[in-house]
């Protein structure tokens, strides 16, 4: 009990602001009991703005948002006019490590989906967040990668020494998903493609059939989880929306008919465009002279598919494809900004990263909007996205979880 009592110390350290508030004799983060003053709220559903609201926050809720003075005992926050939205989401990430949670909290990310990581360090992460001892961002827990080769993934689980010559068969297959379903996740990562971020491997290139993906999907429903499926080449991401898979990751060379497929199941689509940026720019997570080259004409095949596939009513969602590193470059609000870019309206683009990414995660009935009775996942900006989305880049506040989590307000008043 020692030693887990001095692991929480540390991990509270490691949080920034909203771990070093007092903790309860149970070793989590106190709850406080916020008002939000002033507070232009931007209603992601509809494209309104509610001026001028006082905006309650109790046992990690949204309590009410009205026009009411703030309840007594409650900590008043003013923003002054600023512009309050739900918390942004990021479809695919691979963060592993506390200080690229605190990143992904301070970009104004408060949900994350993990796009695998080793160890299922991802699970403990959310752990860590649903007991109270992180702030957040909360983690919806992909585990290990379904792939051919395992690689170093083999030291997560003694179980998983019968694949160590590789995971292609069927059988194969169900058993490295029972492995990650035997640790808890909330989600299957599979693949139909090979990867487009290393020198050596070609991303159109078919991975799995859509036979081998069925039996991931049918294997991951018997414990109702939903599957991912990395693929950027259209016959691996037909085969994989064929097959059920809830989205498509990338989806760079997506044709006309596996986007009407895609339309026709309510398959989503996490394009991660930016990435395809970091690619071809110098620095960041990639920087390969391969990789720049390549990046040249994926760009824009990626975005004639997001353009095609925004036409065609796709559900599009954001994703960073970044495990938040310190080279990391690329954040959930430059995925929004782009998506303005391609086409999408402002408040599509949010809803993306909102309303959109709920549902796609299955807890739209917890969070993504400022809204009574919904998680309190909120953040601050100085202007109105809806009229300049470039906002979104600039984070004044961040509460995950009815937590505070950033407060810069001090350094942007008006």
């Amino acid at each position: 009990m020692r030693t887990l009592s001095v692991c929480i110390v540390l991990l509270l350290a490691a949080v920034g602001p909203a771990g070093a508030q007092e903790r309860d004799p149970g070793g989590t983060l106190p709850q406080p009991f916020l008002a939000l003053t002033h507070a232009n709220v931007v209603d992601v559903r509809t494209g309104r703005i509610l001026a001028d609201r006082t905006v309650v926050l109790r046992n990690g809720l949204i309590e009410s948002i009205g026009a009411a003075p703030p309840p007594a005992g409650a900590r008043v926050i003013d923003l002054r006019g600023r512009y309050l939205l739900p918390g942004l989401m990021d479809a695919h990430t691979h963060i592993d490590n506390l200080a690229a949670a605190r990143r992904a909290l301070e970009s104004g990310v408060t949900t994350v989906r993990s796009a695998s990581v080793g160890s299922f360090k991802d699970v403990s992460l959310r752990d860590l967040v649903r007991g109270g001892f992180l702030a957040g961002p909360d983690m919806l827990a992909a585990g290990l990668f379904v792939s051919p080769d395992l690689g170093e993934s083999l030291l997560a689980d003694p179980t998983l020494g019968p694949l160590v010559t590789g995971v292609r068969s069927p059988t194969q297959l169900r058993q490295l998903v029972r492995v990650n379903l035997d640790h808890g996740v909330d989600v299957i990562k599979t693949r139909g493609t090979e990867r487009a971020g290393l020198p050596n491997t070609d991303p159109r290139q078919q991975t799995y059939t859509e036979a081998e993906l069925r039996a991931v999907v049918d294997e991951a429903a018997t414990k109702d989880v939903p599957v991912l499926a990395h693929a950027h080449g259209d016959e691996g991401a037909y085969a994989a929306v064929a097959a059920g898979v809830r989205s498509i990751e990338h989806g760079t060379y997506l044709s006309d008919s596996t986007l009407a497929l895609m339309v026709k199941k309510g398959t989503f689509l996490v394009p991660t465009y930016s990435t395809l940026l970091d690619l071809g720019a110098p620095g960041g997570d990639y920087d390969d002279p391969v990789l720049t080259i390549r990046a040249g004409h994926m760009i824009p095949r990626m975005q004639a598919t997001v353009r095609k596939a925004h036409g065609m009513g796709v559900k599009l969602v954001t994703g960073g494809d970044t495990s938040y590193g310190p080279e990391s470059i690329t954040r959930i609000s430059h995925e929004i900004a782009n998506f303005v870019l391609l086409g999408l309206t402002p408040l599509e683009a949010l809803q993306g990263a909102t309303t959109l990414a709920a549902e796609l995660f299955r807890i739209e009935r917890r969070t993504g909007a400022v809204e009574a009775g919904l998680e309190a996942d909120l953040i601050a900006v100085e202007g109105n996205p809806l009229e300049d989305i470039r906002a979104v880049q600039d984070v004044l506040l961040v509460i995950s979880n009815g937590r505070i989590a950033l407060d810069r307000l001090a350094f942007a008043r008006k």
